[in-house]
């Protein structure tokens, strides 16, 4: 149920990073903790960083009260 409302909140998150040649990947998520794997001109970035914990984090804590913390992994 949570991995699914995740997936939704993904789905618009992904269409301003693809606009930049990046995405986002949704690799798992356990207890609240959403792993995730930026994909294109995401993964090498330096502004990935913020983009993880400014971006993708923020909203998906809105819109999936669940979500305790989001998590890069490679």
């Amino acid at each position: 149920m949570v991995r699914e409302k995740v997936e939704a909140a993904l789905a618009g998150i992904r269409v301003p990073l693809q606009a930049d040649g990046g995405d986002v990947e949704l690799i798992d998520v356990v207890e609240g903790v959403v792993k995730v794997r930026l994909l294109g001109a995401c993964g090498g970035c330096p502004m990935a960083t913020m983009t993880l914990k400014n971006g993708i984090e923020r909203i998906l804590k809105q819109e999936v009260p669940e979500v305790k913390e989001v998590v890069a992994v490679d």
